[in-house]
Order: structure tokens, then C-alpha cells, then sequence
């Protein structure tokens, strides 16, 4: 009885560190813990210097090697009370978010939202959205977010790379994403 316990036990040990360790494969890790939130890059990225913006930008990183990929996370204030969800559904916040990105006629961008679902981690609320991007005289983009709320924060958490490349990368940027949590 205990022998064939602990072969099931060492069999969920081994598997479980297993998982762990293909998700976590080519991430390191990131933590703001002033503004406390955290988050896994892809390795071989770079912070770039941020300097204070008005639109709340509080870090950046790249890829050294394919410097069109990065990600980014923006801080704006929310009123105290607000939650996530009080701010609508996935799908309704990441129209909000499409529309601040056209919110320029003029500059050419043409914006698809393709998916918007929510997640739960920790008693926390997270949507994962994910953009289709076409830029005027360039490559069309991919693009994923994941926002969350908290301490009267609003946490926009993006990944963006070629849209050629998303096959790629792809399975890591997910996991980043997947990754990022505000606390």
C-alpha cells in the first residue's frame, strides 16, 4: 500500500516539475515591487530607459535581436473602488483599449481585436487580450495584453512582435503573458 503511495507520488512530483520547467523554459523574471506587480520576458531582452510619461509607461523591454519585439507595462490611475470587471467584460474593455489605439484617424492603424477571456489567479482578476495590428508602411503586428486592477491601478501588460514571427514565439509570449500578476 505505501509503496505503490509513493510511486504515485514521486510520478505527480516528477510530472509537476516536468511542466514547470517546459513553461517556464527561455523566461526570467521581472518584479516592481514599488508598484508591485511581476512578470516572466523572454531571455535575451533588454530594459530600454524610460523616461516619465504622460502615459504611464513604466517599463519596456526588447529583443536584442529582433528589436521589433517588446513588451511593455502602463500604470494609469482608476478610481479606488473599481474592479476590473466593474470596467466591463474582456471583450468590452479590449474595445475600449482598440478604440484609444485608433483614436487618431489620421495615423493609419488599423486595429483587430481576435480574442478576449478572463482569468483568475489568486482571488485576482486578469483579461488576456489578444490584436491583430496593421500598421501604414510596415509589417503587420501581433499583439497580447493582460490588464489588471489593483489598489486603485490600472495594469496594462503588453507583448508585441512581426506577425511573421508569432508561430514562433508564440507558446512563450503566452506563458509570459500568462505570467504577469499585480499585487
Amino acid at each position: 500500500m505505501f509503496k505503490s503511495l509513493r510511486v504515485i507520488v514521486l510520478t505527480l512530483i516528477s510530472l509537476t516539475l516536468f511542466s514547470c520547467s517546459i513553461g517556464l523554459g527561455g523566461l526570467q523574471s521581472y518584479v516592481d515591487s514599488a508598484d508591485g506587480y511581476q512578470f516572466l520576458y523572454p531571455n535575451g531582452w533588454v530594459g530600454v530607459d524610460v523616461k516619465q510619461s504622460s502615459q504611464g509607461v513604466d517599463v519596456i523591454f526588447r529583443d536584442l535581436i529582433e528589436p521589433t519585439e517588446n513588451l511593455s507595462v502602463i500604470v494609469s490611475d482608476v478610481d479606488e473602488e473599481k474592479t476590473l470587471t466593474a470596467l466591463g467584460t474582456p471583450t468590452e474593455v479590449g474595445y475600449y483599449l482598440l478604440k484609444q489605439m485608433n483614436n487618431n484617424k489620421n495615423n493609419g492603424r488599423k486595429v483587430d481585436l481576435i480574442n478576449a477571456e478572463s482569468r483568475e489567479v489568486e482571488g485576482k482578476t486578469y483579461y488576456n487580450l489578444e490584436y491583430e495590428v496593421t500598421l501604414p508602411n510596415q509589417d503587420q503586428r501581433h499583439n497580447l495584453a493582460s490588464i489588471a486592477v489593483s489598489r486603485g491601478k490600472l495594469f496594462t501588460f503588453n507583448l508585441s512582435t512581426l506577425q511573421k514571427r508569432w508561430d514562433k514565439v508564440k507558446d512563450l509570449f503566452e506563458t509570459s503573458v500568462n505570467s504577469f500578476s499585480v499585487y
